[in-house]
């Protein structure tokens, strides 16, 4: 797939636009909390948008490469779903006004999609020079994947654990001790100082970065063309925000999404492993084609969505308690 520095360019542009006309349209008239309409929405301009790009690819470079954009696009949102916990968790030990959740997000999402962005590029060049790492990223995936299905019954963590970066920045840059409105840095007594507002935004950047150590290759276990493998995450990226308000507590629901991304995790898995094989002259190895993998990781989306709900709808009415809900964290 030979894609031209313009089409970088403008899809680096378009995305740069679409957010900051986000930003501008929820931030019009200041601050204000996040309705679910306006979230609904957003998600559906978000995933419209997916579709629209999905279809143009379909038309410029035909439907293989526009279905390893749809298979990759599912994937990023489906593993982004899960860690929408791990962002209530920060936002909440954070104590984030919830009329600035939006534009925390919104920042940290810029940050993270610039950090995965550097990290497709290396995956993409690595892979390219060491084909032997696609066994690496096959086995990882199929670890990750076992590692999920084991967090489904394991009591959740109500704490996030501060990481390096959030680490230094906190010893390192001075910090006020409270919010100042939607500020990153104010002045305090003649001295310039950082506020907890920055500090959030990186804590959801960066730890959206450790998340990416099981999506990245996850999704070059789908395609290894880094064009697409940017586009599918920044698009699963820009409706991870809105879809943190529209979801709220019917993530508490979603009780078999572990098993459905457990699943998923390990079939993209053994896929990439039976790619390598296969690439290495190994005759029995299939090949996995794209629109099979589409319809496997739709199909498994649908089917947990649709059994979590039946079984919370279940226990509502019995009277148990829903289970608490765990995020996976690579």
């Amino acid at each position: 797939m030979n894609v031209p520095l313009w089409a970088w360019l403008a899809v680096i542009a378009g995305i740069v636009v679409v957010l900051a006309f986000d930003l501008w349209i929820v931030d019009r008239g200041g601050p204000r909390e996040f309705t679910m309409r306006q979230a609904g929405r957003w998600v559906g301009f978000y995933v419209t948008l997916a579709v629209l790009f999905g279809a143009g690819l379909w038309a410029w470079h035909g439907a293989d490469f526009a279905g390893e954009f749809f298979a990759g696009y599912l994937t990023e949102y489906s593993l982004s779903v899960d860690n929408l916990f791990i962002f209530y968790i920060i936002m909440a030990r954070f104590a984030v006004p919830k009329a600035y959740q939006h534009k925390v997000l919104l920042i940290g999402v810029v940050l993270a999609l610039v950090m995965r962005g550097v990290f497709i590029v290396v995956g993409a060049a690595a892979l390219e020079q060491f084909s032997w790492l696609f066994y690496v990223f096959g086995l990882f995936l199929l670890y990750t994947a076992v590692n999920t299905l084991r967090d489904h019954d394991e009591e959740p963590d109500t704490e996030a654990p501060d990481n390096f970066l959030v680490r230094w920045v906190r010893r390192v840059l001075p910090t006020t001790p409270d919010y100042v409105g939607a500020k990153i840095t104010a002045r305090v007594d003649g001295k310039r100082m950082v506020t907890p507002m920055l500090i959030v935004m990186i804590a959801i950047g960066t730890t959206d970065l450790m998340f990416a150590l099981d999506s990245i290759p996850a999704i070059f276990g789908l395609t290894q063309e880094a064009f697409i493998v940017f586009t599918a995450n920044a698009f699963a990226l820009m409706g991870l925000r809105q879809l943190y308000f529209l979801l709220g507590g019917l993530l508490q629901r979603l009780v078999y999404i572990n098993y459905g991304l457990s699943f998923i995790l390990g079939f993209i898995g053994v896929k990439l492993i039976l790619e390598a094989l296969s690439g290495s002259g190994v005759s029995w190895a299939p090949h996995v084609p794209i629109w099979l993998s589409l319809s496997i990781i739709g199909g498994t989306i649908v089917v947990t969505v649709v059994a979590s709900l039946i079984k919370s709808r279940r226990d509502r009415r019995n009277g148990t308690p829903a289970p608490a809900k765990t995020g996976s964290q690579g």
